[in-house]
């Protein structure tokens, strides 16, 4: 709708709020004089009653959450306040002629004292609920984003309950360990169990001893050289090294020239050296 059709649409609105009023307000007139009120405060009672139904309207379109909806409360209960006055004013017939009886708003007395009560009520609760209405707008603070920024913070929320429901990270993938093998078949190592899988970022923490693997060695682990007895070891130690010194006659030297391991080098070795003091002890008997 162009601005001239909105123009002309609230003026329309305008001129039947105006005349609505003015017929509300014949019958809110003689029912502030019935109830006892004088020439002007009669004249501004419609004012009082119908006035403040247009200003919670007004709050209604400026406030939001719960303030609007007191707004529209006091709206509704208003407007059914008028409503119940004008309804009486038609169904007495006296007030229009002022000849009723002061005070009198229906013949039965609990309905009388009732509207008398609702009648004379209005204006106290026009000061009140006029009062925090206008102290609710005032105090108003307008949410000034727009609907692109709106939107902006949905899809970010959106993408954030994505993330936090993401898949966990993959773990992260276990090194093959190397076969160890020891030049003696006899002192393989036995491989130790790999460890469990860490996730990426997590630290682990100190973890006891290793396990030693406690199944079979496989075949393709094994080498292919025959299985040396310690018998067997000890000849070719002692046929390697026959023409060695004492000194020379170490550990290491025996690990590398016979191809075993350490501690069957140092049991070469001492078997070894036993052997030559056993000899020279023979000499020099003889």
């Amino acid at each position: 709708m162009n601005r001239k059709g909105k123009i002309l649409l609230v003026a329309a609105l305008v001129a039947v709020v105006g005349m609505a009023f003015r017929v509300s307000w014949n019958a809110l007139h003689d029912v502030a004089r019935t109830v006892g009120a004088d020439a002007t405060a009669a004249t501004l009672y419609p004012f009082v009653v119908d006035g403040l139904m247009a200003l919670a309207l007004v709050a209604t379109l400026v406030l939001d959450g719960n303030a609007r909806k007191f707004a529209l409360k006091v709206l509704a209960g208003y407007t059914l306040a008028s409503l119940v006055l004008n309804f009486v004013h038609g169904l007495v017939p006296e007030m229009h002629g002022k000849s009723v009886d002061w005070g009198r708003l229906a013949d039965w007395d609990p309905a009388n004292v009732a509207l008398v009560l609702l009648a004379t009520s209005l204006p106290v609760g026009s000061i009140y609920f006029g009062s925090d209405l206008v102290a609710k707008v005032l105090h108003h603070q307008p949410d000034t984003t727009t609907d692109a920024e709106k939107s902006t913070q949905i899809e970010a929320e959106r993408s954030t309950s994505d993330l936090r429901e993401s898949t966990p990270a993959p773990l992260a993938p276990v090194a093959e360990l190397p076969l160890i093998e020891s030049a003696d078949p006899v002192d393989t190592v036995a491989l130790e169990e790999p460890t469990e899988a860490v996730p990426v970022g997590v630290v682990a923490a100190d973890s006891a001893s290793p396990r030693r693997a406690t199944g079979r060695v496989p075949d393709a682990a094994r080498t292919p050289r025959p299985t040396r007895t310690p018998e067997q070891l000890l000849s070719e130690a002692r046929s390697v090294t026959a023409d060695w010194s004492d000194e020379a006659l170490t550990a290491e030297a025996i690990r590398k020239a016979v191809r075993t391991s350490a501690a069957n080098a140092r049991t070469l070795r001492d078997a070894l050296r036993a052997e030559r003091e056993a000899d020279g002890l023979d000499e020099a008997a003889a």
